[in-house]
């Protein structure tokens, strides 16, 4: 049989060369791209954290949320630009849209919105010198990165237009400029507690509401309690509010408040309870982080007092993964994995009393004084040294995290 030649194609110095040639190769090129997706997405995301963006020093959870939704449509539509060239250029994403609008709503300078995609393109650029072929660089990279030098320009205008139309848009709107002066406020800057209607120089808990009737259920909530309230919406279904007091809140009563309203399908998150504009602008970012949660694991409350220790390594998708990773993998490859995260979450739950936990699981209290031997010594370690570590990592994949066991792992220990 004869041998079939793998060589890739060449093309010729002319620009007039075998213009299906350099389609064929401009599409093979962004097929492997393409393949390598989430990696680059992941790197933008990394790139966006070297040059000052970063979720665990105040940016706010909806905006990072957006941030993810619009690398990801940026890279395809980057990928689509790489593979049918600059004619192809059509309308940008919506998610992409939508964040350069979020970022005039949040204080995010268009400077740094502009940064950021330039961070972007120049990672985009970087994967494709890595996948292009070596006998086709000269002529596709000519094209390549003469589209994407023009995907650059053309993203550069459209969001800067639409970041000046949302930032217009919004002192035009009496809303709109409350939640302008809510977010500066935020950022650090002087604001006038009068422009507010609010009082600033009292005792504040944030809350913060996600559902269609959030604006009704946080109005029921401050009247319940009493409390003056200061409320904006800064997304759709979505209301930050502050409740003001001489008096800290009783979070007891809230929660029955919560309780009494659970059917409306609001899900709220609450700092802690913070005086003065520092202790005001704490509370709010203690009840975003406890909203990471939330979104997760959606409930009618999820108090940052409950959750502050998984807030905070969810700040970090990375570390929260690496974690799980690293003192969950051991159980990991055994026939018995499922049933050895189910013991552990039992026995943690009965404050380290087997009995407690074999009842739970309704099993005898050596069963479970077993299954826990072996569980130490495939971590190599004794339970009692490594257990917030452990309870956070079951916290955390039982949220999502991408790790766990296999499927087949489901035959109980003996």
């Amino acid at each position: 049989m004869a041998r079939r030649d793998t060589t890739p194609a060449r093309l010729s110095d002319d620009p007039r060369g075998d213009l299906a040639s350099l389609e064929s190769l401009r599409a093979g090129l962004a097929g492997r791209l393409r393949a390598r997706r989430a990696e680059i997405a992941d790197a933008v995301f990394a790139r966006f954290r070297d040059i000052g963006f970063d979720p665990a020093a105040g940016e706010n959870a909806e905006y990072v949320a957006g941030s993810r939704a619009a690398i990801a449509e940026s890279v395809e539509y980057g990928l689509g630009a790489i593979e049918r060239g600059e004619e192809w250029f059509g309308s940008i994403p919506p998610a992409i849209v939508a964040q350069a609008r979020r970022a005039a709503r949040n204080g995010v300078s268009l400077e740094q919105v502009l940064l950021r995609n330039n961070a972007g393109h120049t990672v985009l650029e970087d994967f494709v010198m890595q996948e292009v072929e070596p006998a086709s660089q000269r002529i596709v990279l000519r094209g390549v990165f003469g589209t994407l030098g023009a995907l650059l320009d053309h993203f550069t205008a459209l969001l800067a237009h639409e970041y000046q139309r949302e930032l217009e848009r919004t002192r035009r709107s009496p809303e709109l400029r409350r939640t302008e002066l809510v977010q500066r406020l935020l950022a650090g800057a002087p604001a006038d507690a009068v422009e507010l209607g609010y009082e600033l120089d009292a005792e504040h808990l944030a809350v913060i509401a996600a559902g269609a009737k959030a604006r009704e259920a946080v109005r029921a909530l401050a009247a319940g309690l009493g409390r003056e309230l200061l409320s904006v919406s800064p997304g759709d279904e979505l209301v930050w509010a502050w409740l003001g007091g001489r008096r800290p809140v009783d979070i007891e009563a809230l929660a029955r408040l919560v309780s009494c309203n659970e059917s409306t399908g609001v899900s709220m998150a609450v700092g802690g309870s913070g005086r003065g504009i520092d202790g005001w602008r704490l509370s709010h970012r203690q009840a975003q982080s406890a909203m990471l949660v939330a979104q997760r694991r959606p409930q009618a409350l999820t108090r940052y007092a409950d959750v502050s220790l998984l807030a905070a390594v969810l700040t970090d998708q990375e570390l929260a993964s690496s974690l799980v990773e690293a003192h969950l993998s051991p159980l990991d490859g055994h026939k018995d994995s499922v049933v050895a995260r189910e013991t552990l979450r039992a026995y943690f739950a009965a404050g380290g009393n087997a009995a407690t936990a074999a009842a739970a699981l309704r099993v005898d209290r050596h069963t479970v004084e077993r299954r826990l031997n072996s569980i130490e010594t495939r971590l190599g370690r004794l339970l009692h040294s490594c257990r917030a570590e452990l309870e956070v990592a079951l916290r955390l994949e039982e949220l999502g995290a991408p790790t766990g066991p296999s499927g087949d792992g489901q035959s109980p220990a003996p």
